[in-house]
């Protein structure tokens, strides 16, 4: 609220929040990307479109 009406404060909170959730859940989930989109309440596509566009590498753990 500088007086900018612009109106891409929700797209900033998502894009900082967005990725470090991704990357906290996969890690939590040992990469597994079904799990993880069942925690999140996305569907699996969704979850590997958003994977890519944050160029978020999937590690498993063994």
């Amino acid at each position: 609220m500088d007086g900018n009406e612009k109106g891409d404060l929700y797209d900033l909170l998502v894009l900082g929040l967005e990725k470090p959730l991704l990357e906290i859940v996969l890690e939590e989930t040992n990469g597994n990307q079904t799990k993880a989109a069942n925690i999140l309440g996305i569907n699996r596509n969704t979850l590997r479109k958003k994977i890519q566009d944050h160029g978020i590498q999937c590690k498993v753990k063994v």
